[in-house]
């Protein structure tokens, strides 16, 4: 039997319920099967597509939160996008060493730069001496984004995130992949959909502009899939099997833990004072957090003292906000590490706080907005110790500049912690029935693909 070709379509926030105002992909799971996904934990962007994307849990890919944590050097590094930092090989990678002859395609993955996928693109600004940013995309091949370009125009990176994100860059990703592959269809690709993050978080899961963007995000699915499907159909004639991840569920929000205001009270953080504000100490502190949606990691500098872990721990159990607090063999548990104490290569905390899913918890750690750092009112994804969704807010009084607001009270939706009691609250749909048989994790799709394709 010839191996199909293989789409995958990773879907942020896409739920259940969301079919009903999506009818390209409902009618895809009636000619197919949809069941329930377990997102893994924790549901956070980078970790749910490194999962997808290598078969194992975080504490066997090593991507733990949306940043990076380097303890020796107590340095932070927030989004960035090397595919080297995967500690377990991606499914590309599996499916080259089991068929050298497939061609592969990672489109838009976050932490995907200079993966060896036969067709790669994803956002790579070019930083000018000037101090000046020229849009552009790295690709593989290199020329491809010229081509690209030329064809739909500059990659809209101001509509992939901040306060006028919206379905421009979803569109530009889907078309700009179709374009790519029009030569020669690759025999399995991977493609993320950003869409339905946005308004779900700004104004809420359940609120109209979140489900309008349901509608808005299956047009460009329809599109999609047909024009693959013609592709595929004349090139080669092969099966074309369409497959698609939601990576989370986005949940309601009404309250903010803010994790580093609590260390710094209690005497654990430290700051500098900067004539740009103060600024988060990380070498100085005894504890400081790494706060990302609904999971803040909380790095020791003394990483093996039971006694500090307790002490540090003990701040935040039984606080408002707060469902778990894990430490030692919670956190192996969790899948999170190996080890139930961190050491130097470990990049999970020593201290694991999950929120309940009403609550986010906010990367701030100045106790008075006038000290805030000159990077917390723009959008800065790179220097803040943490996730900012108020990046999708700006202030309109302060236009024509761009001021992102403080009021933690504007964000009205979340995603990240695990609901033990339903841990299969996404959705996976296939379009074939015999894929879709019954709940799934997000770690077995690597496998299914694995067999679909070498078989």
């Amino acid at each position: 039997m010839t191996a199909p070709h293989v789409l995958l379509l990773s879907i942020p926030g896409l739920r259940a319920e969301d079919l009903a105002r999506m009818p390209t992909l409902a009618a895809l799971a009636e000619e197919g099967g949809s069941v329930p996904l377990d997102p893994g934990f924790p549901a956070v962007t980078c970790p749910v597509q490194a999962t997808l994307t290598t078969g194992v849990l975080p504490a066997a890919h090593g991507i733990v939160t949306n940043g990076l944590v380097d303890r020796p050097a107590h340095h932070l590094e927030m989004w960035i996008s090397p595919d080297r930092v995967h500690r377990a090989p991606r499914i590309w990678d599996q499916l080259k060493a089991a068929r050298p002859d497939l061609r592969t395609a990672a489109w838009f993955l976050l932490q995907s730069k200079h993966a060896t996928a036969d067709l790669v693109c994803l956002p790579a600004p070019k930083h000018n001496a000037d101090g000046t940013e020229t849009m552009w995309c790295h690709t593989n091949p290199e020329p491809l984004y010229a081509t690209l370009r030329e064809k739909l125009g500059e990659f809209p990176l101001h509509k992939f995130w901040g306060p006028i994100a919206g379905i421009e860059s979803s569109r530009w990703i889907a078309r700009s992949f179709i374009e790519a592959a029009r030569p020669a269809p690759p025999d399995f690709a991977v493609v993320y959909l950003p869409h339905l993050d946005y308004a779900a978080q700004r104004t809420g899961p359940d609120s109209p502009p979140a489900l309008a963007a349901c509608g808005e995000l299956d047009a460009e699915i329809a599109t999609l899939i047909a024009e693959y499907r013609e592709i595929v159909a004349t090139q080669d004639g092969k099966e074309l099997v369409v497959l698609v991840a939601g990576e989370y569920r986005i949940r309601p929000v009404a309250h903010t833990l803010f994790p580093n205001r609590m260390l710094r009270e209690a005497g654990l953080l430290a700051v500098a004072e900067t004539p740009d504000g103060e600024i988060l100490d990380i070498a100085a502190s005894t504890a400081w957090a790494l706060a990302d949606h609904q999971i803040s990691h909380i790095y020791l500098r003394e990483a093996a003292n039971r006694t500090l872990i307790e002490r540090v721990a003990g701040h935040f159990r039984g606080r408002a906000g707060v469902a778990r607090v894990l430490t030692g063999d919670d956190i192996v548990t969790a899948g999170l590490a190996a080890t139930a104490l961190q050491d130097q290569e470990s990049r999970c905390g020593d201290i694991v706080i999950e929120s309940t899913p009403d609550s986010w918890q906010a990367y701030y750690y100045w106790l008075d907005d006038a000290k805030a750092p000159a990077f917390a009112r723009t959008i800065d994804i790179h220097r803040k110790p943490g996730y900012d969704p108020l990046e999708l807010h700006v202030d309109r009084s302060k236009l024509p500049a761009v001021s992102i607001p403080l009021d933690t009270s504007l964000v009205k939706g979340s995603h990240g912690a695990r609901d033990l009691a339903n841990p299969h609250e996404t959705i996976f749909i296939a379009s074939r029935p015999d894929l879709a048989s019954r709940p799934l994790a997000m770690h077995e799709i690597a496998r299914l693909i694995l067999s679909l394709s070498t078989t």
